[in-house]
């Protein structure tokens, strides 16, 4: 593996640590509905559990309500108990063949819990990066021993490397802040 190679791997895998992050973090309620919140709800489909997103159509009424719209209407029943006993503290209400999930509104103190939530995630992100900084330098150090890289060329690698890192720390700390707003704002 070249020194090339090396940059060029941890770029990569930085990127999906933050791809990562990302996806963590549309999973954590803020005021608003989104309706990734309802991803990790599993539902009982003819004997086998199955994500939600595959036995019904979920989508958004207002900045506040979700609506789950079953393909199957005998699933309503089903689906409606899922969401109720999934952990989200959600209380779905079925009109006809279509539920109502309404977001209530976090109280002050959970909205200080989410943002911890949301600090801790980026921290397990940041962490996750730099794991993969020493990582690479790690693998540059090898080169160097084993003659196939230079010093001059193991410091110079080392200092793109920690270039990028930076960029993607600072990426995760810009994430981290603009979900904090989102989480706090009334």
């Amino acid at each position: 593996m070249s020194l090339e190679d090396i940059k060029k791997t941890s770029q990569t895998k930085m990127d999906q640590s933050i791809a990562a992050f990302k996806n963590n973090l549309t999973k954590i309620r803020t005021g608003r509905a989104n309706p990734a919140i309802l991803d990790t709800v599993q539902v009982d489909y003819y004997g086998s559990t199955v994500p939600l997103s595959q036995v019904a159509n979920v989508s958004l009424i207002d900045s506040r309500t979700i609506s789950v719209q079953p393909w199957e209407k005998s699933m309503a029943a089903k689906i409606e108990k899922a969401i109720r006993e999934s952990d989200l503290g959600l209380n779905p209400a079925s009109m006809g063949d279509l539920i109502r999930v309404p977001m209530p509104p976090m109280s002050e103190e959970r909205r200080k819990e989410m943002t911890k939530l949301v600090r801790t995630e980026g921290e397990n992100a940041k962490i996750a990066v730099r794991n993969l900084r020493r990582d690479a330098n790690e693998s540059v150090k090898k080169l160097v021993k084993d003659k196939l890289a230079s010093e001059d060329e193991q410091k110079r690698s080392e200092a793109e490397v920690q270039k990028v890192t930076d960029k993607h720390i600072a990426e995760i700390d810009q994430l981290v802040a603009g979900k904090e707003q989102e989480i706090m704002a009334v």
